[in-house]
């Protein structure tokens, strides 16, 4: 599926799996792909931007991190369990009492030494796996990271939500792709 890959493609994939390292993850989350934001002159680049979310990264970077201490809890998640009488901060202020700030986001690296490459959850192993349906269904012939957006977008989880509170769906990006470039 790679060699489908266009360049612009390529290069998130290899930001996200830098991003994992740079932060000591034990593998490379579908988080680590939205290594799109430091795109420019792409495709994606050129819809976050029309989106405003290049502006807001800040703003969504906080949301993921506000994610990550919860566990990686979505918000929808958070609610449901309220409803269950489930007080979640409650929960993450006593565990981060006892055992630290950000006890509840993910550990070191795990990996044994030696090992070279950083694997990829299954989460974000579906998210390049949804790319290749995004771009069959938009009769492309490759995977350009608009498509790893996309795709993004419409997985269901902490990162299609942030990125839709910051004005970023599937169909924005959709409208976004297919303006005409100025």
């Amino acid at each position: 599926m790679f060699e489908r890959f266009t360049k612009g493609a390529r290069a998130v994939v290899t930001g996200a799996v830098a991003v994992a390292e740079r932060e000591g993850a034990p593998a490379v989350t579908e988080e680590h792909l939205l290594a799109l934001l430091d795109a420019e002159d792409t495709r994606a680049a050129l819809a976050l931007r029309a989106l405003g979310a290049t502006e807001r990264r800040a703003s969504l970077e906080a949301a993921l991190a506000a994610a990550r201490r919860r566990g990686g809890l979505s918000t929808v998640e958070v609610d449901a369990l309220a409803d269950l009488g489930i007080d979640v901060a409650r929960i993450v202020a006593r565990v981060e009492e006892t055992h630290g700030p950000g006890a509840l986001t993910a550990g070191s690296d795990g990996r044994p030494r030696g090992s070279k490459r950083r694997p990829f959850t299954r989460e974000s192993k579906k998210v390049l796996e949804q790319s290749l349906r995004v771009c069959l269904g938009r009769r492309e012939k490759e995977i350009g990271d608009e498509h790893l957006l996309l795709a993004l977008t419409a997985r269901p989880g902490v990162v299609s939500e942030a990125l839709a509170d910051h004005g970023v769906t599937y169909t924005a990006v959709e409208r976004a792709l297919d303006r005409p470039r100025a």
